[in-house]
């Protein structure tokens, strides 16, 4: 077995900080993949990697990607909220990878909702 360079632990360990800046820093935008059982059971880690490995790729610093629950409505899994700063948050429903690719495009670089797929624009929240 070959042995680990100080080189290769300093990739290691920058590969590890990039991929927590995207779960847990601050950015432009938010996208949080509903990740409930159902979600999951729906193809949510597909979504999930999708948004991963565009910003990877196109080797974004300011979007951030996170993970929730359930968000209530199982039938509609897999489902993705996107947060732009400064607008109202989007959720977006019954996704595929396609679609996926089309909302990280769209709305995520160019700021365009893909009405196809928004399920709900605003909190759910009660003030």
């Amino acid at each position: 077995m070959a042995k680990i360079k100080i080189e290769d632990l300093d990739k290691i360990a920058e590969d590890v900080r990039r991929k927590m800046n995207i779960r847990e820093g601050a950015g432009r935008v938010k996208i949080t993949v509903h990740m409930g059982t159902c979600g999951i059971a729906a193809g949510a880690r597909t979504i999930m990697n999708t948004f991963l490995n565009l910003i990877e790729l196109q080797n974004i610093k300011d979007v951030i990607v996170t993970t929730s629950g359930c968000a209530g409505l199982c039938s509609r899994e897999p489902m993705a909220t996107v947060e732009v700063v400064g607008q109202a948050p989007v959720k977006y429903a019954d996704l595929n990878e396609e679609r996926a690719k089309k909302i990280f495009e769209d709305h995520v670089m160019k700021g365009r909702y893909v009405e196809e797929c928004v399920l709900s624009i605003g909190s759910e929240r009660i003030q």
